[in-house]
C-alpha cells in the first residue's frame, strides 16, 4: 500500500493479525516448557517417547462389536443406440458392476482392536453406461484386526481364528449388479427392459451381519503374577518395553508386549499381562479381560515377589493362589511349561530362606533375580531361551514331544 506525504511515496507494509498463528507459537512454547528433565540422564527424546506410549497404552482395546455390510451392486444402464441408416434403434446399457466385500485381515502392525471402526461398509459398484461399456467390480475393503483375533457370530459361535499375518476372514459380500437393457437386445420382446423403473436395473444389496472381535494376545512368554509383583519392571530389563513402572498395585492395566532379543539375533516374545486379583476366575477385579491373555502364551513365568513388604503375601501362598485362580479359570494352562522366577531377591531379610521353602514347596524350577537391579535376569532369560527353541522344534515337526518338560529341563 502506497501513501503520498509532502510530494514523496512512502510505501507502508500491510500488517495482518493472524490469532491462529500466535496460538500455535503460545502452544509450542508451554510445550517446551512443560517439557520433563531428564535428571536421570535420559534423553528428551527418550522422555517423550515413554510419554507416548503411555499415553497410547489408555486405548487398548481386545473386545469389539462390529456391523459390517458389503458394497450394493450398481446400476445397470437403460440406453438406445440408433444410427441414421438403421430405422430401429437397438439397446446397449450394460450391467451394473459387483460391490465391494468386506474383509478380516490379521495384521502385525498394531496391537488392539481399538482402531477397528464399529461400523464398516463396502464401496458400491459402478453404475453401467452406453454403448457397451459394464461397471467396474469394486474390491474388497480390508479391516485390519491384530493377530490373534478371533471372530464370533451373534450367537457366540467361534467363526475363525486370525493368528498368521496375511489371514483373512469375509465378513459380508458385495452385492450383484443389475442388469443393462443391452443384455435383452434378442430376447423375447415381454421380457426386455424399456423402462429406467424396471426393478431389474437396480443392484443387489451386500450382505450385512454383526460380529464380535475378541483378541488374545499371542506370545512365547506370558508373566502372570499378582499386583506389584515387579512383572513391568523385568519386562523393561529384558526388552525396549516400556510399561508403566510405580510403587502401588494394578500399575498395569493392559498388557504390554515386548520382544527378547539376543545377541545371535534369536528372539521371541514376551506378554506383561495386568495383576491377577484373587478371585479373577469369578471376574474380580480385571478378571476374565486379563486370563484371556494367557491362554495364547506358549510358557508361563510366575513373577513372585520375595521381598514380604507392602502387605506381600507369602511366596508359597502367592505361588498357590495364582495357580488355584488359573485351575478355576481354565486347567489346561497348568499344563503349560512354567518357570518360577524369585523377583525382589535384594528387598526382603529372610529372602534366601523363603527361597529354600518356595524350592521345597513345587517342583517347578525356581530363579532368583532383581529386576530392579539386573541380577539373574540373564538366568531367567536364557532357560527361557532354550524352552522356546524345544518348543518351535516340536511345532515344526509337528508330532507328539517325545520327552517331556522336566526331562528337557534337567539336560
Amino acid at each position: 500500500m502506497a501513501t503520498k506525504v509532502c510530494g514523496c511515496i512512502h510505501f507502508v507494509q500491510r500488517i495482518t493479525f493472524r490469532p491462529h498463528v500466535l496460538f500455535r507459537d503460545a502452544r509450542f512454547l508451554s510445550s517446551i516448557k512443560a517439557r520433563p528433565t531428564a535428571s536421570n540422564g535420559e534423553s528428551d527424546a527418550s522422555l517423550r517417547k515413554k510419554e507416548y506410549v503411555n499415553e497410547r497404552g489408555r486405548t487398548f482395546v481386545d473386545l469389539r462389536r462390529v456391523l459390517v455390510r458389503g458394497g450394493g451392486g450398481g446400476r445397470g444402464c437403460v440406453s438406445w443406440f440408433r444410427e441414421p441408416w438403421v430405422r430401429f434403434k437397438r439397446p446397449d446399457g450394460s450391467n451394473g458392476g459387483n460391490g465391494g466385500d468386506v474383509h478380516f485381515v490379521a495384521s502385525d502392525r498394531i496391537s488392539t482392536l481399538d482402531s477397528v471402526p464399529i461400523t464398516t461398509v463396502g464401496v458400491r459398484g459402478k453404475h453401467g453406461r452406453g454403448k457397451g461399456r459394464t461397471g467396474a467390480n469394486l474390491p474388497p475393503t480390508e479391516v485390519l484386526v491384530p493377530l490373534g483375533t478371533i471372530v464370533y457370530d451373534v450367537d457366540g459361535e467361534e467363526l475363525t481364528d486370525l493368528i498368521l499375518p496375511g489371514d483373512r476372514f469375509v465378513a459380508a459380500q458385495g452385492g450383484i449388479g443389475g442388469r443393462g437393457n443391452g443384455e435383452f437386445e434378442n430376447g423375447d420382446p415381454k421380457t426386455r427392459i424399456d423402462d429406467v423403473e424396471d426393478p431389474r436395473i437396480l443392484g443387489s444389496p451386500g450382505t450385512e451381519a454383526r460380529y464380535t472381535l475378541e483378541l488374545k494376545t499371542i506370545a512365547d512368554v506370558g508373566l502372570v503374577g499378582l499386583p506389584n509383583a515387579g512383572k513391568s519392571t523385568f519386562l523393561g530389563a529384558v526388552s525396549r518395553a516400556h510399561p508403566k513402572v510405580a510403587d502401588y498395585p494394578f500399575t498395569t492395566l493392559n498388557p504390554h508386549l515386548g520382544v527378547v532379543e539376543f545377541a545371535d539375533h534369536f528372539r521371541f516374545t514376551m506378554a506383561d499381562i495386568p495383576g491377577l486379583a484373587i478371585g479373577a476366575a469369578q471376574n474380580v477385579g480385571l478378571g476374565h479381560s486379563f486370563l484371556r491373555h494367557i491362554e495364547r502364551s506358549g510358557i508361563l513365568l510366575y513373577i513372585v515377589d520375595m521381598s514380604n513388604t507392602n502387605g506381600a503375601l507369602q511366596p508359597c501362598v502367592a505361588l498357590d493362589a495364582l495357580r488355584e485362580e488359573l485351575k478355576q479359570y481354565n486347567p489346561a494352562l497348568l499344563r503349560k511349561p512354567a518357570l518360577i522366577a524369585a523377583n525382589k531377591m535384594d528387598c526382603g531379610e529372610n529372602a534366601v530362606e523363603m527361597l529354600q521353602e518356595l524350592k521345597n514347596h513345587t517342583d517347578i524350577p525356581v530363579i532368583p533375580l532383581s529386576s530392579k537391579y539386573g541380577k539373574g535376569v540373564k538366568n531367567v532369560t536364557t532357560l527361557l531361551r532354550r524352552i522356546v527353541m524345544h518348543r518351535r522344534d516340536e511345532e515344526q515337526k509337528s508330532v507328539k514331544p517325545k520327552q517331556s518338560f522336566s526331562d528337557f529341563l534337567q539336560k
